[in-house]
């Protein structure tokens, strides 16, 4: 800035006000300042400046699977209101690994980003230490974490995954199975608690051995889908937890030498682009994912830019998830 301030004939001040905004400059000076820019080839220290300002305008966002459709739509929707906002996006992936994401959380604080926003694969103390100590604002996506006073959105998953079951109970299913994630993670235990309250309404005995588990990927779902369709009495259908889980459940049935929904109806979690080019089109729940992103970061936002907002207590924002009937559930037991 010094090189340039001579470059240009005026003070370090003034340079200093043209580059960051800070006071107000004539059209001619900003003119000669920038010419002196280009002409010494300086470029401004994002570091420097931060330590200055102690705020990096960046975001940090924690997600658990980049692969998961779910995160990548969820994602994208965060980047957009931040960039309007002037934010900038660290992205960090744990891949449901608790050690990965102490790991990514210690990188982000390091690089001292005004804000989280985390999928959790789990509470790690790096994730209880950024809430607890309440200097830099943190926002859920998807999971809770137990004991965790912090905003947060997420989907009413009890909900969701009971209408589902539902409408498997509806058509005429007695023997439903379930493909379930972690129930670790608060949304393995939701989804686990809408299947049997779904059961229970429908008048339909739980059964142990038609739950299978996975960690919510498509391998995971095929074995545990693989289980099931080999039982003796097997279920005439199958609800899995999650889209990945949904994709290893329809391989399955098909390595199995079985056929959905004639054998076997088909519903699970997650809308994606694929779920209606799917033959047969799968019966999904679909989660608002753009909306969740948009929320979280309004919410992060607020936390940012209103001093008021910081000393708000947390809140947990419940979003609504959407059934939408496809042919893979549609074929009633005969």
């Amino acid at each position: 800035m010094v090189d340039v301030a001579k470059a240009a004939g005026v003070s370090l001040a003034t340079v200093s006000a043209a580059v960051n905004g800070s006071a107000p400059v004539s059209a001619a000076l900003k003119g000669r300042i920038h010419k002196a820019i280009k002409q010494v080839g300086y470029k401004t220290n994002a570091i420097a400046r931060s330590l200055k300002t102690g705020t990096t305008s960046t975001i940090g966002l924690m997600v658990a699977d980049i692969t998961n459709p779910f995160f990548t739509t969820t994602i994208h929707a965060i980047q957009e209101l931040a960039h309007r906002h002037g934010y900038g996006v660290m992205l960090c992936c744990s891949d449901e690994d608790a050690d990965k994401e102490r790991m990514h959380l210690r990188l982000l604080a390091d690089r001292m980003v005004d804000g989280f926003i985390v999928a959790s694969a789990g509470e790690t103390p790096e994730l209880r230490a950024l809430v607890e100590g309440g200097r830099t604002p943190v926002v859920l996506i998807d999971r809770l974490v137990d004991g965790l006073e912090t905003d947060a959105v997420v989907i009413d998953n009890v909900a969701a995954t009971r209408d589902a079951v539902r409408h498997l109970a509806a058509a005429g299913h007695r023997r439903i199975g379930l493909i379930t994630g972690r129930r670790t993670l608060s949304t393995g235990r939701e989804r686990y608690e809408g299947y049997r309250l779904a059961l229970e309404e429908a008048g339909i005995a739980f059964e142990p051995a038609l739950v299978g588990s996975a960690r919510f990927g498509a391998d995971d779902g095929y074995k545990a889908a693989a289980k099931l369709v080999s039982l003796a009495d097997r279920p005439t259908a199958i609800f899995a937890c999650n889209n990945l889980s949904g994709i290893g459940l329809m391989r399955a049935i098909h390595d199995a030498g079985l056929r959905c929904p004639d054998d076997i109806a088909v519903a699970c979690f997650d809308d994606f682009d694929w779920a209606n080019v799917f033959h047969p089109r799968l019966t999904t729940v679909a989660q608002p994912t753009q909306a969740i992103g948009v929320q979280a970061m309004l919410l992060l936002l607020e936390r940012l830019k209103d001093a008021t907002a910081r000393a708000l207590p947390p809140r947990v924002v419940r979003l609504k998830a959407e059934l939408r009937v496809r042919d893979s559930s549609v074929r009633p037991v005969r």
